[in-house]
C-alpha cells in the first residue's frame, strides 16, 4: 500500500464526536486530495543527518565553587553562541513535578474534541487551543498537532481549583526561577548583567504550552510543527522519549536524541536581538511519527507587550522595537505571507 492510498482510508473513517483526535483529514480534506503521496524535499534543500546530543550543562555546577560555577556560565553562553540550543541536567526541577505534569496534559488532550473547543468547560481564555494550521495551503504547511497556548495569567487566576490548574502553577513557579536564573547568567556573560529581565518578564507576562503530537500515517509529507523560531526570550522545554525535535544546525537539520534527564532550552528572537546577534534564535520543527503519540511542555519567558527591545551593544544591528511591534509584525506575516518573517523584519 502506498501512503496516498493510506490518505483514502482515513478520510473514509466517520467522524467520532467522542474521539480526542481533532478531524484533521475532514478540515484538510481538500489539501489531501492535491498531495501526491510522494515525500517532498526538506525546506531550504536542508539535509536531515543522524540523531546528535545537544551540548549538556550540568546545573549543579553553579552550587560549588567559583571556578566550577564560571565554567558552568561559560558552558551556557558558548552553547547559546554556536547552537541556540542546549539541554540542562541538575536543573532543580524534581522527576515528580515533571511527571505529575505530564500526566494532568495526558488527561486533558485525551478528553473529547468537542469538550477541547469548548475552552470555557477547562477555565481556559479563548484561543488557548489551537490545533492544525488555518493558513495552510498544502500538506507541507499543516501541523499535525494540538495545544494549549495557556498565559499564566490564567493559571494564578485558577487558584488551584483543579489538579491541571494546581499543577500547571507549580511547574510554571519552578520553571520561572530557572529560566529567570538562565537570563541573567547570559547577561552577565555578555557583560551587561541587568535587572531588565527579572523587572519586564514577570508570571503575569510568559505562557506555557502543552503540546500533542499524533500519530501520523504519511509521517513523510505532513511535519508535527512547522520550522519557526520562538517568539520570546527563551524557553524551556520538557519532553517525553519518543523524540521528534529537529533544529537547524551548519545548514543541516539536526535530530535532536531525547535525554530523560534533561530540560532543553533554546534561545529566542528577543534575546537575540537584545544580545545584538552574539545568541542565536535557531529554527527548529518537530517532525511525526507514524506509530507513536509525542508530548510536550513548553515554558516562554516572555515580557509585556509594551517592553522596548533594544540591543546591548552598540552600534545596533537591530530597530528599537516593543514586543507588541514584534508580535503585531509576526501575525500580520503569517496571515499575508502565510508564515513568520521574524527579526530580518528589524534589521537597521
Amino acid at each position: 500500500m502506498v501512503e496516498s492510498d493510506n490518505i483514502s482510508a482515513h478520510l473514509n473513517k466517520p467522524l467520532n464526536m467522542e474521539s480526542p483526535d481533532p478531524p484533521f483529514q475532514e478540515t484538510y480534506k481538500t489539501l489531501f486530495d492535491y498531495s501526491t503521496g510522494a515525500a517532498t524535499k526538506n525546506e531550504n534543500g536542508l539535509v536531515i543527518v543522524e540523531e546528535c546530543d545537544l551540548p549538556l550543562i550540568d546545573l549543579g555546577k553553579l552550587k560549588l565553587g567559583e571556578s566550577e560555577k564560571e565554567e558552568c556560565k561559560r558552558e551556557i553562553a558558548k552553547a547559546s553562541q554556536e547552537w541556540g540550543f542546549f539541554q540542562v541536567v541538575n536543573h532543580g526541577i524534581s522527576n515528580e513535578i515533571l511527571e505529575k505534569m505530564r500526566c494532568e496534559q495526558v488527561k486533558v488532550f485525551k478528553r473529547p474534541f468537542h469538550e477541547k473547543i469548548n475552552e470555557s468547560s477547562l477555565s481556559f481564555s479563548a484561543g488557548s487551543y489551537r490545533w492544525g494550521t488555518p493558513s495552510a495551503t498544502c500538506l507541507r504547511q499543516l501541523s499535525w498537532s494540538e495545544a494549549f497556548h495557556v498565559p499564566l495569567a490564567d493559571v494564578s487566576h485558577f487558584g488551584g481549583l483543579t489538579i491541571l490548574s494546581s499543577t500547571m502553577e507549580q511547574f510554571a513557579t519552578t520553571v520561572s526561577d530557572l529560566a529567570r536564573k538562565l537570563a541573567d547568567i547570559l547577561a552577565e556573560k555578555m557583560g551587561h548583567p541587568s535587572a531588565f529581565f527579572r523587572e519586564n518578564c514577570l508570571p503575569s507576562t510568559c505562557y506555557l504550552r502543552m503540546n500533542r503530537y499524533l500519530p501520523c500515517q504519511i509521517a513523510s509529507e505532513v511535519l508535527g510543527l512547522m520550522p519557526h523560531t520562538d517568539s520570546d526570550f527563551l524557553t524551556i522545554l520538557h519532553q517525553d522519549q519518543i523524540g521528534g525535535l529537529q533544529l537547524v544546525k551548519d545548514d543541516k537539520w539536526i535530530a535532536v536524541k531525547p535525554n530523560p534527564e534533561a530540560l532543553i532550552i533554546n534561545i529566542g528572537d528577543l534575546f537575540q536581538a537584545w544580545s545584538n546577534g552574539v545568541y542565536r534564535s535557531v529554527e527548529h520543527r518537530v517532525v511525526t511519527n507514524k506509530q507513536a503519540e509525542r508530548f510536550s511542555t513548553a515554558y516562554f519567558l516572555c515580557p509585556s507587550y509594551d517592553t522596548v527591545i533594544e540591543s546591548c551593544i552598540k552600534p545596533s544591528i537591530y530597530k528599537r522595537f516593543s514586543f507588541r511591534e514584534f508580535r503585531q509584525k509576526v501575525q500580520e506575516d503569517v496571515k499575508t505571507l502565510g508564515h513568520k518573517v521574524g527579526l530580518p523584519r528589524f534589521l537597521v
